[in-house]
């Protein structure tokens, strides 16, 4: 299961990951996020060894969301070596999704 992480939390399960981090901006609201939701859960057991998949709530961490510029929902940020190197926006089934981990590395 995807961890949650907070704005407490964020400079030791991100900037300091020694893998790669996906995270997942997302609301309870969001349609569009409940549907890749699923999809998020199981890539983040299937690429477990290589990635951290996370989840941010925009509604309860908004200071994450404002610092990361994220204007719609759901956006994956990736996150390598304390830096972000790819972001997107909207609805991925999970082959999407998974293409758009695995190309970031």
């Amino acid at each position: 299961m995807a961890q949650h992480i907070t704005q407490e939390t964020f400079s030791t399960e991100v900037i300091a990951s020694s893998v790669p981090v996906v995270i997942d901006f997302y609301a309870e609201w969001c349609g569009p996020c409940k549907l890749m939701a699923p999809h998020f859960e199981e890539l983040a057991q299937e690429l477990n060894e290589s990635y951290k998949l996370v989840k941010v709530n925009v509604d309860e961490e908004q200071q994450l969301a404002i610092q990361h510029r994220v204007a719609s929902i759901p956006t994956l940020i990736v996150y390598k070596n304390g830096a972000v190197i790819a972001q997107q926006s909207g609805y991925m089934d999970k082959e999407q999704l998974k293409r758009f981990i695995t190309e970031q590395v």
